[in-house]
């Protein structure tokens, strides 16, 4: 059994694990992301590295991070929640740990899981959205990644869906992330409380009564309750989700369409809305062979799985 680690790199966390080559995680452990500083975060992930080869005997590391990754040249070219630019990754966390290392973008590596061990197995045309604090996403086609030309590939998130509408942290307006993530979620709830507090009563109760203390753990507690207005606020993001999801399928023509990230915990809340939304957007609906639209099976550990399983493809 050959074991490989995986990195998954994000704005607030670095988890990593030993993954072996059926996609199981043997150890992981879990760092804080001290994302101001490049050379501490290099630092991070060579320290969470070492301390799982002190405990198995593993033959290469995979980074996935979040960000305009070159798998080629293994470098950050940009990361818009870390302090990356033209950061050249691969070459310093290989320095400090002494294995050879592969980088891919994050989504890429979750879609990588998705499609080999998890839910998009058995299809060679995958659309993976990760539905987060914003959306990330990874493309299979034919069976293998598809990174575009420089490595930029898979931001469907900053397709602007809304001319001049909610600023995104792109720096553009009305990117479809803003109406379809998890922050479009809180933002539905928190205007909601706002504008009409009587009918967000049990949102408000939950939170101390502060609508500016609404979190998607609240709003997914109420809907699971049959809170109407937490019912509302996931139909009016899985509806966003599925047209976007619908835009995708027209320009991709994916036989699988896998949801992730955390808002994708919330299941049927969010996915249901969505499907239904996706079937009357979706361009010639009936006459073309319908696309599954599954959740993500291996959750918050499909940044590890895939970023361990590339390593082990070289």
């Amino acid at each position: 059994m050959s074991l490989t680690i995986g990195v998954d790199v994000g704005g607030t966390k670095v988890a990593a694990g030993v993954v072996d080559d059926r996609g199981h995680i043997v150890e992981k452990v879990r760092r804080a992301t001290p994302a101001a500083s490049p050379a501490r975060t290099a630092a991070v992930i060579a320290d969470v590295v070492t301390e799982l080869l002190g405990r198995h005997r593993a033959g290469a590391v995979g980074v996935g991070a979040a960000g305009f990754v070159d798998e080629t040249a293994g470098t950050v070219a940009f990361a818009p929640n870390l302090a990356w630019r033209g950061e050249p990754l691969r070459a310093k966390v290989a320095g400090l740990v002494g294995l050879p290392v592969t980088m891919d973008n994050d989504g890429n590596a979750s879609a990588w899981a998705e499609f080999r061990f998890g839910a998009a197995r058995g299809h060679a045309h995958v659309v993976f959205i990760s539905v987060g604090t914003g959306i990330g996403a990874g493309f299979i086609l034919d069976g293998r990644l598809y990174r575009g030309r420089w490595g930029m590939a898979g931001e469907p998130g900053h397709v602007r869906v809304v001319p001049e509408g909610r600023l995104c942290g792109c720096g553009n307006r009305g990117c479809w992330e803003q109406y379809a993530s998890g922050s479009a979620l809180v933002t539905e709830a928190r205007d909601l409380a706002m504008r009409a507090p009587g009918g967000a009563r049990r949102l408000l109760q939950l939170a101390g009564g502060d609508s500016g203390a609404i979190s998607g753990v609240h709003i997914t507690e109420a809907a699971r309750e049959g809170d109407p207005a937490a019912l509302r606020c996931f139909s009016i993001v899985g509806t966003w989700l599925g047209q976007g999801l619908a835009d995708l399928a027209a320009i991709l023509d994916p036989g699988c369409m896998v949801v992730g990230g955390g808002v994708s915990e919330a299941g049927e809340l969010l996915l249901g809305p969505a499907r239904a939304a996706f079937e009357k957007a979706l361009t010639g609906a009936g006459y073309r062979p319908r696309v599954e639209i599954a959740r993500a099976a291996l959750g918050a550990d499909a940044g590890i799985v895939g970023a361990a399983d590339l390593a082990r493809m070289g």
